[in-house]
């Protein structure tokens, strides 16, 4: 049974693509599960990192379900409703104020892949494998799908990717920018989630704020007076006065998101 399985282990959430018969190829309902549940989890304070995943050990996600595509996705007005849904499940993904990490195992192809480009981090095994060849199945990305894509790898290597339907080994994803460590697959899992405990470790409203930031200054844009004042709220937190009371103190801060 397709599915999507949200579980808490303290402050981290692990979100994992469950459709291990096909690779946990993603289909419409897995889509719209997904968007439901960063909602949910974008609105407790009490999680600070998110780990997506698949089951198993093959995949990550081997893309899109396409037998849903002959019947699901035959007409102009299915195909903008489906699409409609998968951007929204990236968007609800990209736009989450707590950070996100991506253990990719295996094939990341298609919608996996759009599915890690929008997470904050990718830690890959060395076996995982990139790519979305659907030239050689008569679509196109839709462009809500490219854009977190086209954001991190650039132009270039979306062309490399799209236009010659290439599938791209870790190490080439990596020299890419495709991905932000690789690890030898027997450790991927255990780098994702040291990762998250790095995370976690650090004060959340803080990693909020530069999640924030990071998205304001990739727009190119110079900030205003406004903006550049609203970058000292960290004065007004706790967590602030914890954080430097704890390094004067020599000793481990607890920060509590306030």
């Amino acid at each position: 049974m397709s599915t999507i399985n949200l579980t808490l282990d303290g402050e981290i959430a692990t979100l994992t693509l469950n459709n291990p018969d096909k690779l946990n190829a993603i289909n419409l309902s897995m889509w719209q599960q997904i968007a439901a549940d960063m909602r949910q989890i974008d609105d407790d304070p009490g999680v600070r990192c998110i780990v997506i995943r698949g089951a198993g050990n093959e995949a990550f996600a081997a893309g899109g379900d396409l037998e849903e595509f002959v019947s699901g996705r035959a007409t102009l007005e299915q195909a903008l409703h489906y699409h409609g849904q998968v951007a929204e499940a990236l968007n609800a993904i990209a736009d989450c104020r707590h950070p996100t990490v991506a253990l990719i195992g295996g094939a990341c192809i298609g919608g996996g892949l759009e599915i890690a480009g929008v997470c904050d981090l990718r830690i890959a095994g060395e076996k995982a494998r990139f790519g979305a060849p659907i030239n050689r199945l008569g679509f196109s990305m839709y462009p809500g799908e490219m854009e977190g894509l086209l954001k991190l790898a650039g132009a270039a290597v979306m062309k490399e990717i799209l236009l010659e339907g290439r599938i791209l080994t870790a190490a080439e994803a990596y020299e890419k920018g495709l991905v932000t460590r690789v690890v030898p697959d027997n450790q991927v899992e255990e780098e994702a989630y040291a990762t998250a405990r790095r995370i976690c470790a650090g004060a959340p409203l803080v990693a909020g704020w530069h999640k924030q930031w990071i998205r304001r200054l990739s727009n190119g844009k110079p900030l205003n007076d406004e903006e550049k004042a609203a970058s000292f709220a960290f004065l007004d937190t706790e967590d602030y006065k914890e954080g430097l009371a704890a390094f004067l103190e020599k000793r481990k801060p607890v920060f509590k998101a306030r």
